[in-house]
């Protein structure tokens, strides 16, 4: 019996995120914990998961921060370590009209680089039932061999291993390693989780369901969810497809956070359900749940600290 339900490796950062003018008319941010994996672990704790965190922060007064507030989400922090020279890796997000946005990255280097393979918790991610993890903490040369290295200690423990790219473009040398560092990340995942714009990148198909299918042919992957912004959510498992609408709120503030959210009620229903004989019901009932989530985190500032609760999330599902 594994006694942890959700391992997360990668980065933990600050978003700071725009939060209108000062009185000189200069753009004023605001300070938000983030970092995709931490923010899957972060919704999976709100829903009563055990979590436990892999990475490494700055020793300095955002790192201590970051540290704090993660442990007092309830995520464990034994694995999460505090670099002595290099600091807390900053993400400046930029929010458009309609909600999207883009990121200014202060990484060269960040923290989250720092992570060696020594410093992975191999005992921990054998003894959890999902492993997660993405691809920033595959960009430079040390901390992919650290992940690399947690990906095989999951896969020899039979623990699911799944993975989100959350490609962020202008932290890569080039997009071909990039692609090869996808590449694995399918090769050795069970589920796939990927946005519209990612899956077009990938494989050159601007029908998601064709991109699929070219997915398919190559890795063996249970289960790909495919996120699509304000177009809803697909699931694609075996030979079904299964779709689910968007929830769309008229007070969209950004979209940080989202996929993320998304993503972790997609693990909730796993870890309740199992990867095996998954029904059409239960994949809809699964993408409008999750579909909820993320769009409630759409309403506040950051991710981290605002994840929706079970019934907050279950009372928009029964108005829609």
């Amino acid at each position: 019996m594994k006694n942890t339900d959700v391992t997360a490796l990668g980065e933990l950062l600050v978003d700071f995120t725009e939060n209108g003018l000062s009185e000189q008319g200069n753009q004023l941010f605001e300070a938000n914990p983030g970092g995709a994996p931490c923010n899957v672990l972060a919704m999976l704790t709100k829903l009563g998961h055990k979590t436990a965190f892999i990475g490494k922060v700055g020793k300095d007064h955002l790192g201590n921060t970051l540290k704090s507030k993660v442990a007092g989400l309830g995520i464990a922090t034994a694995g999460l370590y505090q670099d002595e020279t290099v600091h807390t890796t900053l993400a400046f997000v930029h929010t458009f009209p309609d909600g999207d946005r883009d990121f200014s990255f202060y990484r060269n280097p960040g923290a989250d680089m720092m992570l060696t393979e020594k410093e992975v918790d191999l005992e921990r991610i054998q003894d959890s039932k999902i492993f997660h993890f993405g691809t920033l903490s595959m960009t430079h040369e040390a901390v992919r061999n650290a992940t690399k290295k947690a990906v095989e200690a999951a896969k020899a423990a039979g623990t699911i291993v799944s993975f989100d790219p959350n490609i962020r473009e202008p932290l890569w040398e080039s997009m071909d390693i990039c692609r090869k560092q996808v590449e694995y990340g399918m090769s050795k995942c069970d589920i796939l989780k990927i946005s519209d714009n990612e899956i077009q990148w990938f494989t050159g198909e601007t029908d998601f369901t064709e991109g699929v299918k070219k997915i398919k042919s190559q890795y063996d992957i249970p289960l790909i969810l495919v996120s699509m912004g304000k177009e809803g959510s697909r699931a694609y498992y075996g030979d079904q497809m299964v779709e689910a609408a968007p929830v769309l709120q008229k007070h969209t503030i950004e979209t940080t956070g989202a996929g993320d959210t998304f993503g972790a009620c997609v693990l909730h229903y796993v870890l309740n359900n199992g990867l095996e004989n998954l029904s059409e019901d239960g994949l809809k009932e699964m993408l409008t749940f999750a579909n909820a989530a993320a769009s409630i985190v759409t309403t506040r500032k950051g991710a981290l600290c605002v994840m929706p609760s079970e019934e907050e999330v279950n009372a928009l599902v029964a108005e829609i």
